[in-house]
């Protein structure tokens, strides 16, 4: 078997764009037929920029190849331009690539891609979900404790057992930074509203994004801990895995992390200074499914949980969920509500959420199919904005997170 080509749709995501402003997919062929499709999660370019580097990656190192071949793959990217070392954009690309590759190992087998690694553990996967409270404008509004509560109770109606938010303010190229006492103030207020709407039925996820240093994140989890949250997301910046720990140590909350980070390298660092107990890994740019595996054997190792990362599109969506099915550590997945919308626009069949759990599929290999004349209709993305974007000024003391989109 040998892969002869390579497509690649930059998919604009109409408004609310949830999930991001645009996804990514690659479709491979082989000689024999069979198509497998990936996604590639945010880089740090332009998706038009981008997709010649794609096209790149995949002369240089699967064209001709046999797609079972994924360790191989995986170490002649990684070591791509006499490199061997973690590069975010290189491995979203491979993150991307290999996810195909595994979509067709499970078409060409008759079996779906968990199978393949490792089998299934959990018939079902607990799934947790972002508020996206609306205002009576209809507008998604952030800034409003009681809407937020509200949003809670009602994810908890529909099921989910954990929800997230970020009420601590903007996050800038210049952060991390000290939260000013009002921002730490509003924090303290929206868990004690969220706690309250959904009492014991829930999860609080405090979905921080590296916006604090140490003492400021510490000071902050004081504040929180009577509301027992289940995780202190990310309350440094990526890449300071000692600052991390410092916080991890000063807190009774479980710290989380791992959305922007690569490879098994820089997750081996967070265990080996106990940073964080829950990793989240997004497959679609750790450098993809076996990798995700490797982390997750690491950590499974040092009993720490896995709680993969996801704001991106079905695809990476439906890997993820199937690598999350074999994980004995696995602890809880990312949603996007419940995958309707556009999620399940550009799907022929939606991905099954019931009842606040996520139920993998058993067809073989991912388990999905593009509805191509859908992503047709979308493509190409013609916008400027990147996937996510950071503020470019400093934040102020007088600034919160933005209201309202």
């Amino acid at each position: 078997m040998k892969l002869v080509s390579l497509t690649t749709d930059v998919v604009a995501v109409p408004p609310p764009h949830l999930g991001g402003m645009y996804w990514i997919f690659v479709t491979l062929k082989t000689a024999c037929g069979i198509e497998g499709v990936g996604e590639i999660y945010a880089t740090a370019f332009h998706p038009g920029a981008l997709v010649p580097v794609i096209e790149d990656v995949f002369v240089r190192h699967l064209e001709g190849h046999d797609p079972h071949r994924i360790e191989r793959f995986w170490r002649s990217a990684y070591s791509s331009g006499f490199t061997q070392r973690p590069d975010p954009t290189m491995m979203g690309i491979v993150s991307g690539l290999e996810i195909a590759c595994w979509d067709i190992i499970g078409k060409a087998a008759g079996r779906p891609v968990m199978d393949l690694l490792g089998g299934q553990v959990h018939e079902r996967l607990r799934a947790y979900t972002y508020l996206y409270p609306k205002n009576a404008a209809g507008e998604y509004d952030y800034n409003d404790p009681d809407l937020a509560a509200d949003c809670a109770a009602e994810m908890v109606r529909q099921g989910f057992t954990g929800v997230k938010f970020d009420p601590a303010g903007p996050y800038t190229a210049y952060s991390g930074h000290h939260l000013s006492l009002g921002v730490m103030e509003r924090c303290e207020t929206f868990c004690a509203r969220v706690r309250e709407a959904v009492g014991a039925s829930a999860d609080l996820l405090f979905g921080t994004h590296g916006q604090m240093v140490p003492s400021s994140a510490i000071r902050l989890a004081k504040r929180l801990e009577r509301f027992d949250p289940l995780w202190f997301e990310e309350p440094v910046p990526p890449g300071q895995e000692a600052a991390m720990a410092e916080v991890a140590r000063a807190t009774s909350i479980p710290v989380a992390t791992g959305e922007r980070l690569t490879t098994k390298y820089e997750f081996q660092r967070v265990l080996e200074l106990k940073a964080a107990s829950i990793l989240q890994m997004n497959v679609a740019r750790v450098g993809g499914l076996l990798e995700a595996k490797k982390i997750a054997g690491m950590a499974e190792a040092q009993y720490a949980e896995v709680a993969p990362h996801l704001y991106n599109g079905p695809v990476g969506a439906a890997a993820s969920i199937q690598l999350a099915a074999t994980l004995p550590n696995f602890l809880i997945h990312e949603a996007i509500l419940d995958f309707s919308g556009f999620h399940a626009e550009v799907l022929k069949t939606k991905l099954t959420l019931e009842d606040g759990y996520l139920i993998p599929s058993r067809e073989p290999g991912l388990g999905i199919e593009l509805n191509r004349e859908v992503i047709a209709r979308h493509t190409p993305y013609t916008g400027t904005r990147l996937h996510l974007q950071m503020g470019d000024t400093p934040a102020d003391v007088k600034q919160f997170a933005p209201a309202k989109g």
